[in-house]
């Protein structure tokens, strides 16, 4: 259901190309990947390339040529809404919202865990756990509130931090590498993937982690000229992205044997590590706030990309009228906003019931992936049947279809280790299941209600 000039509420083109490039680096990484690639083994370095190869390079190639195409608030909505039709539309939406809800909780557990790392502590209640996370939520939340304007300085503050984190962490692995010789030895045997569970499971975490390219276009209308902005701040960020992972990774690789590695804690870990042999605790400190400060801005854009979703569909009347409005001040989708703290405060404390702070980390990020996946599937669909025949478009959507389904797949497997799998696995699909029952329950009422 399409809005009418009237029915839109205006909103500011705030965000330069600057902007978009450092929002692309801080949305599309996340050190806890970096992370849970270190602790996977070398062989993550195998994985990490298949990943920019079967996702990101298509999701890119797509991302552009619908964003050109189709330059308008709210994304793969609109992309998905044009190929299939209104319910596809969205679903695509809904899910990826509901997607990033868990995301939200997962982030904040690696922040709290770096935070806690620093003050030489390693383990806390999951009241700790919980706490950080609820007021990192909040947080967030009112940064957006108050506006683009103020929320986009956190996150080109944060791009820095990231770059600045991984740039730290290289150096200490140089030196270490130069002084002690690599702790994780590499060499063609154990640069060869197994494909045990724990490398499949892992896979999925790299199909998501390169995710981030099309969280912009949500956005699309507070961009300025976003035809042009979007593909070449893409085109700045994208070799960026790649590096902060491949490079992350190596240089943990270099600090930490892999077994030793948290996927919790593991970027702090490898510059505790150095600063406990090379010494400068005062480094520790300011790399663990470079990694807190990188986080939080991450939270931060993608609560304001995500809260698009729900508005555009309001505008559109698949939502109730409230989710269109904007603040009378700030111009932010407020509604929106307060909703998603609502929705990610409920599951912190869901995801930790009944299991431990590892089990709940790893339970929203699995819950993360699945979700996310979906409305991916959708959206490289929409790509091939919108490519008016380009070759390049078709093969990118196609490539990028098969991957998401193949996580979406792998990513329904709990974790090795799990005390509780059979929990974890209900909990997983249950989630999502409940989302997608949910989601096609609003989109009815709402098509009802237009008929009526």
């Amino acid at each position: 259901m399409p809005e009418t000039p009237a029915m839109k509420p205006q909103l500011h083109r705030s965000m330069g190309l600057a902007d978009v490039a450092l929002f692309f680096i801080i949305a599309s990484t996340n050190l806890q990947w970096v992370a849970a690639s270190a602790a996977a083994g070398p062989s993550a370095l195998f994985a990490w390339v298949a990943g920019c190869i079967a996702l990101f390079v298509p999701l890119c190639i797509v991302v552009v040529y619908l964003a050109r195409r189709y330059p308008r608030e709210g994304g793969m909505y609109v992309w998905t809404t044009h190929a299939f039709g209104p319910y596809a539309g969205f679903i695509t939406a809904w899910s990826y919202w509901f997607s990033t809800l868990p995301y939200f909780p997962g982030l904040l557990y690696f922040t709290a865990g770096a935070a806690l790392y620093a003050t030489g502590t390693h383990t806390a209640p999951p009241v700790y756990f919980i706490t950080f996370a609820g007021i990192g939520m909040l947080i967030g939340t009112l940064l957006n509130v108050l506006g683009l304007q103020t929320g986009k300085q956190l996150v080109n503050v944060a791009a820095i931090c990231r770059g600045a984190a991984i740039v730290l962490l290289m150096i200490f692995g140089v030196i270490w590498w130069h002084r002690f010789g690599f702790a994780t030895p590499i060499d063609a045997r154990s640069l060869r993937p197994s494909f045990d569970v724990k490398e499949i499971v892992f896979l999925s975490i790299v199909a998501f982690a390169f995710v981030g390219p099309e969280a912009l276009p949500f956005m699309a209308e507070e961009v300025r000229d976003p035809q042009r902005s979007i593909p070449r701040g893409l085109s700045l960020a994208a070799p960026a992205i790649v590096a902060i992972y491949i490079f992350g990774t190596l240089a943990l690789f270099a600090l930490i044997k892999p077994a030793n590695v948290d996927s919790l804690y593991g970027v702090v870990q490898g510059f505790a590590s150095a600063t406990a042999h090379l010494g400068g605790t005062p480094v520790l400190l300011l790399a663990v706030a470079l990694v807190v400060v990188s986080c939080i801005g991450s939270l931060t854009a993608w609560i304001g990309a995500n809260a698009r979703l729900p508005f555009v569909a309001g505008i559109d009347a698949f939502l109730p009228p409230a989710f269109a409005r904007l603040h009378p001040r700030y111009n932010s989708p407020v509604t929106s906003l307060y909703v998603q703290l609502a929705v990610s405060l409920v599951l912190i404390v869901l995801g930790q019931s009944g299991t431990s702070v590892k089990g709940a980390y790893d339970i929203l990020v699995s819950c993360t992936i699945l979700a996310t996946m979906v409305p991916f599937a959708l959206m490289f669909a929409a790509a091939v049947k919108l490519s008016a025949g380009n070759a390049v478009i078709t093969i990118a959507g196609v490539v990028g279809l098969f991957t998401s389904l193949a996580a979406l797949v792998i990513a329904a497997i709990p974790t090795p280790g799990d005390p509780a799998p059979l929990l974890a696995v209900a909990k997983i699909v249950g989630l999502n299941v409940l989302m997608l029952l949910a989601g096609t329950a609003f989109y009815a009422l709402a098509r009802q209600a237009s008929r009526a």
